[in-house]
């Protein structure tokens, strides 16, 4: 099933995890309502900015996979409204700042991402369109513990 014109469910539930244990991935229709806004919002936007393929890391998780991964219960990826992206050749800190200045979203996270090094960490994106706060975080790991100060620091 296609979301937008380059990004389908497939690859928005594609989950390794879920694959190596055996487990069910599939989303219920109002998750895959909430994905494909998220596609059309964000994503899509993204891909048609800067002419390339976008690689989804990790979109919708059920709550199983996400238990599983070690994500948070509160998680945006378990309700089909967050995304973490990638794509090559641009450096995630630029696609971060392209993101926070040019599109409506709720949250845009540089993870892990280590200054000098381009293609290091990822960004994670979430769309709600009841809570488009446009709030920047950086997620960095503080005395073995994940920290998100405000802002997209590089």
């Amino acid at each position: 099933m296609n979301l937008t014109e380059n990004f389908t469910l497939s690859e928005m539930t594609k989950s390794e995890t879920a694959l190596r244990y055996d487990m069910d991935n599939s989303p219920p229709q109002e998750i895959t309502s909430n994905l494909q806004a998220l596609a059309v919002h964000v994503l899509q936007p993204v891909r048609d900015h800067y002419g390339k393929g976008v690689k989804v890391n990790s979109g919708y998780r059920s709550p199983d996979v996400n238990a599983k991964v070690g994500g948070s219960r509160t998680s945006d990826h378990c309700r089909g409204m967050a995304a973490d992206i990638e794509i090559p050749g641009v450096p995630n800190h630029e696609l971060a700042e392209w993101i926070r200045s040019n599109l409506l979203f709720t949250q845009v996270i540089l993870e892990f991402y280590t200054q000098g090094v381009p293609d290091s960490g990822w960004v994670h994106v979430s769309y709600d369109h009841e809570n488009l706060k446009k709030q920047a975080l950086t997620a960095v790991k503080q005395d073995g513990k994940t920290v998100y100060p405000q802002g997209l620091v590089a």
